[in-house]
């Protein structure tokens, strides 16, 4: 038998369908050939700081740092985790091959290959990759199944990532959680969580240290155009009642009309990062609903895979588009105009070069039925943006008047709209003028001057002018849309797409995990929403004021650990290389931090309305421990009580249970303030909640 592990049950069901596996058995589909498992995400997890020695069970500074001489894994201790590994277990001893079915990105493959290891696969391996779940897709990677060696760089990085976030994890939240941390609170620090947080508390200084400056600006209505003084700012109100004083009484007269065609392209297509900026911009939606949201149109089929960080498309899918198009169901008014011509290629949107694992996030083949309202609404934007793309350029005209009052000098400028091209795939058809929505993230607002009369060099005429004051206005507070695009590239302010790309390389996590960061800021109180602004609380502010060390704080450097996992996945640079310098920072930061004389305790926050968190109520007293405090199970799973502390075992985010282990056969959902059942309609009460979690990235 062949037998192909996916990552979860439903994609195994659609695989196993596929290959004619149709008889269902005890955690696997079974017939023509193939048999058909399934994970439930990560069934195996690093081994737990304890689980290398006894006395690391101890949070104790002498004991730091905790460096494994080999790092290990371990199944997760979980009842239905160890019944789905015994039937994967046995699969696999009388397999002639093996196919890995996961996820195909880093983090998938890292947890089929250490499902593979702990059950020691000996047969042959072999890797599907695909970039959608439509059966023309599955049978297309079936027919083209790829060594899994191909990906052992792949998984490389996967590996180097999870022993990094590890080494820095458990040692620098033990060490500062023991030299500054008060109550039972625990400090939690992560390779990229806490650098992230600098971004926010940095932010907030620079708008609480604002200190507004008072200026003047000088205008005039001339033939109800607007004309700002050439001047600029008047620093002093002096200055400009005297420039007002001059114009008053003087003719406006033109002195240049300048007329410049040019052309707008359409919206670039959307990679993860872009398309949870647009649905936090537009719908409010957060980073990880919005992941969610495409997740599940990835799994319902109608959307390609969407972890991706690239807005290209690679050569292959061009002569498939005319396919896509013609099934997109309520959307034929805007793709008559394609079927049947031929579409345009445009190095904007196919680029083999800008391609690696996946390509952009586009609609596929399948007609999207059955979609709830907020599906829909995301579906909504990846097929507009695919549309668009094949339309042709908006044509505008720019119009630069220069005019001047007594010799002082005005501007206005105008764009007009030629023809729309691709915009009136977001046109808004209660719009009556020439200026459409656009649905465009590299710009806070579309702005559009809209017609303006034609001005002749040397008229004269009246004019109305008109002073007013002005104070300069702070910086923005990090809304989730903005940290997105500050975490892609390392905190450098950055609104061209050229630009962002080539900056993505030293990113701050991965697309896949930066909502999960972000998700990481509010459950551990370091960060409150207010008005979708991302404001630090008084314990993160404290957390990045004791942290001397700028390697832990900084989205610059640590976006260049990002560049090296990135070159490990080409093959450049090595895993071990990469993990040594980890060991070696390590270690430094904890003598700094022994060594350091400053005196004082990071505030403990504790749960009220301030610290809510994506704008949902606070929790209750019982979940008001941080979430790296020690666990306390729920009263349904409540064990008779210890009497040595160091017996308890602390969850992580890896090790949560999949399968629930009060009833063996729920799954675990993650709900507002605990992981849970999902058979809590079926009477399961089995929570855990997130104060009951030990480490994270």
């Amino acid at each position: 038998m062949k037998v192909c592990i996916a990552e979860k049950p439903s994609v195994a069901e659609t695989i196993a369908t596929i290959l004619g596996a149709r008889t269902r058995r005890n955690g696997y589909w079974e017939g023509n050939g193939y048999q058909v498992t399934w994970t439930f995400g990560h069934l195996c997890t690093l081994k737990a700081p304890h689980e290398y020695t006894d006395a690391w069970r101890h949070w104790r500074m002498d004991y730091l740092p905790m460096i494994p001489p080999r790092f290990g894994i371990t199944l997760i201790d979980d009842e239905g985790i160890r019944k789905q590994f015994a039937i994967i277990e046995q699969l696999f001893a009388s397999a002639e091959c093996v196919i890995n079915c996961g996820d195909a990105g880093q983090e998938g493959e890292l947890i089929q290959r250490w499902v593979m290891m702990k059950a020691g696969v000996k047969c042959p391996i072999y890797r599907l990759w695909v970039s959608s779940l439509t059966d023309e897709a599955l049978r297309e990677a079936f027919a083209h199944l790829e060594p899994q060696s191909k990906h052992d760089n792949l998984y490389q990085a996967a590996l180097a990532r999870a022993i990094g976030d590890w080494l820095l994890g458990m040692n620098i939240t033990r060490l500062y959680t023991l030299r500054y941390a008060q109550q039972k609170q625990v400090l939690s620090i992560g390779r990229v969580q806490t650098p992230t947080l600098a971004l926010i508390v940095k932010r907030h200084h620079e708008i609480v240290n604002f200190v507004p400056t008072q200026y003047w600006e000088l205008k005039t209505l001339y033939r109800e155009v607007s004309f700002a003084a050439t001047h600029g700012r008047y620093e002093t109100l002096e200055a400009s009642e005297e420039a007002l004083r001059t114009i008053e009484s003087a003719p406006f007269t033109i002195q240049d009309v300048q007329q410049k065609p040019g052309k707008e392209l359409p919206p670039r297509l959307f990679d993860l990062t872009s398309l949870q900026v647009l649905c936090n911009k537009k719908f409010g939606m957060g980073a990880d609903e919005t992941l969610r949201i495409i997740q599940t149109l990835y799994e319902k089929k109608v959307t390609t895979y969407p972890r991706v960080d690239t807005t290209y498309l690679s050569d292959d899918i061009y002569p498939k588009c005319p396919e896509i198009l013609s099934k997109l169901r309520g959307y034929e008014s805007l793709t008559a105009p394609l079927i049947g011509a031929k579409l345009p290629k445009s190095k904007k949107v196919f680029d083999n070069k800008k391609v690696t694992d996946h390509h952009a996030i586009i609609p596929t083949n399948v007609p999207a039925i059955n979609l709830s309202e907020q599906e829909r609404k995301v579906y909504d934007l990846v097929v507009r943006r695919f549309i668009a793309v094949f339309y042709p350029d908006c044509k505008v005209k720019t119009t630069t008047v220069l005019g001047d009052v007594a010799e002082v000098g005005f501007k206005a400028t105008g764009k007009v709209i030629v023809d729309p091209g691709w915009r009136v795939v977001f046109a808004d058809p209660a719009d009556s003028r020439k200026n459409m929505n656009f649905d465009t993230d590299s710009k806070e607002e579309e702005t559009d001057a809209g017609i303006m009369p034609e001005f002749v060099v040397g008229e004269s005429g009246p004019h109305i002018p008109s002073c007013s004051e002005k104070w300069t206005q702070p910086p923005r507070p990090y809304t989730e849309a903005t940290l997105l695009r500050a975490m892609e590239t390392a905190g450098k302010l950055c609104d061209e797409d050229e630009l962002r790309d080539a900056m993505k390389e030293n990113g701050l996590g991965r697309p896949s995990t930066r909502a999960e960061i972000i998700k990481t800021l509010y459950k551990r109180r370091y960060v409150r929403l207010e008005r979708q602004n991302m404001i630090p609380t008084q314990t993160g502010i404290e957390l990045i004021s004791i942290i001397r060390d700028e390697i832990l704080k900084s989205a610059e450097l640590t976006g260049q650990w990002e560049s090296k996992l990135r070159s490990i996945d080409r093959g450049e640079y090595q895993a071990s290389t990469f993990i040594e310098e980890l060991k070696e920072m390590v270690g430094r930061i904890i003598y700094g931090v022994k060594t350091d004389h400053q005196t004082g305790r990071v505030t403990y926050v504790p749960d009220t309305a301030e610290t809510k968190a994506s704008g949902k109520s606070s929790k209750s007293k019982k979940e008001s421990a941080t979430a790296e405090n020690k666990p306390s199970k729920p009263k349904s799973e409540r064990k008779p009580r210890k009497t040595k502390k160091e017996d308890k075992k602390p969850y992580t985010l890896a090790t949560l249970p999949q399968v629930c282990p009060a009833c063996g056969q729920g799954q675990l959902l993650k709900g507002r303030t605990a992981y849970g059942c999902s058979r809590y309609r079926e009477g399961c009460k089995f929570v855990i909640p997130f104060s009951d979690i030990e480490g994270a990235e």
